[in-house]
């Protein structure tokens, strides 16, 4: 009985002392320690929405159409101690089908935002900021069903703010304010013809009449492609959860340029609602409101002699986009 628990006193002993080794050892390993936290948080977030409607035989009428956007939202936020750096990427782009009808564009949109921020505290929710924001789109856009005269194109226009201010941001309510009293705008129109139009608010190509002809005009100087502005730029996000998977997204820009017509404001005012019914799929109603006094719309005009077809500028008005659709969201 001795020997027995002997031998049993001296198994637990080398059983227990092999056990706190490969614990040390274990602690101890480098390949076991955990990395440390990153300061950056990375967000993606990719979604296709489709609508159709068909029709064969129906006596109350119609006309069959599809339609199908494609959307992604890329965010990557650096956050250190009272530094924040917060870049974000929109993409959309959208086309309806009609019988009778060629494909049309529907939406089309290229934003980049990123803005840097310094608070004295980590408590405080004022940020001295340095913004930097950027949008065009992919491919020509037309006055339908005018698909002769282009009336704009990529990078015609495209719209740079570069500006300092002071930001304040709540993380917990979800809601962003930024205001700039010293903002630069750049408007580029990287096509000579719609340069030459003066499209956008840019400086239009200067013409003379032809002395040999007087119905010909003679280019006497380009239209410009870049035009710079100074002013005031405010925007402001707020996303909020108004009901059980219901959330209330909204963002405004509001700019208005000290030298050229100051208290004149361009206001761009995208609000949406997102009904959420799984992780993967979920319904969306959007309005976006803009108005831009550089902005003219156009209207097409017929030559009651020759019967030709042109399109002269209408003025500046508020244009208004509409969207509800149902679709796929994958994140990750």
């Amino acid at each position: 009985m001795k020997l027995l628990r002997s031998t049993l006193f001296l198994f637990i002993i080398l059983f227990t002392a092999n056990s706190f080794s490969q614990i040390i050892r274990t602690t101890l390993d480098p390949g076991q320690i955990a990395p440390p936290p990153s300061n950056w948080t990375k967000k993606n977030k990719l979604g296709f929405d489709i609508s159709e409607i068909a029709f064969v035989n129906w006596s109350a009428g119609g006309t069959s159409s599809v339609s199908g956007l494609f959307k992604g939202e890329f965010t990557r936020t650096y956050n250190k101690d009272n530094h924040k750096w917060f870049n974000e990427l929109i993409v959309k782009y959208g086309m309806n089908k009609q019988d009778g009808t060629e494909l049309r564009k529907t939406d089309d949109a290229i934003q980049f935002n990123s803005t840097y921020g310094f608070r004295k505290d980590t408590i405080s929710n004022w940020f001295y900021s340095a913004k930097f924001n950027f949008n065009t789109q992919f491919t020509n856009g037309y006055r339908y069903p005018n698909r002769d005269v282009a009336i704009s194109k990529p990078f015609a226009p495209a719209y740079i703010f570069l500006g300092a201010g002071a930001e304040n941001s709540d993380k917990k309510k979800n809601r962003t304010f930024y205001f700039s009293p010293i903002t630069l705008k750049t408007t580029l129109v990287l096509d000579q013809d719609l340069a030459d139009q003066g499209a956008f608010g840019v400086k239009k190509a200067v013409y003379a009449t032809d002395p040999l002809d007087p119905n010909n005009q003679i280019l006497i100087e380009e239209g410009q492609k870049v035009k710079a502005e100074f002013g005031i730029l405010f925007t402001g996000y707020m996303k909020s959860e108004i009901y059980k998977n219901v959330f209330y997204e909204n963002r405004l820009t509001l700019y208005t340029d000290y030298l050229n017509r100051f208290g004149n404001v361009d206001i761009d005012y995208d609000t949406r609602l997102d009904l959420v019914v799984n992780a993967y799929v979920k319904a969306n109603i959007g309005v976006h409101l803009v108005y831009d006094d550089d902005i003219k719309t156009k209207k097409d005009v017929v030559d009651p002699v020759s019967g030709s077809k042109s399109q002269i500028d209408d003025g500046p008005r508020m244009q208004l986009r509409q969207v509800l659709g149902v679709g796929l969201v994958y994140a990750f």
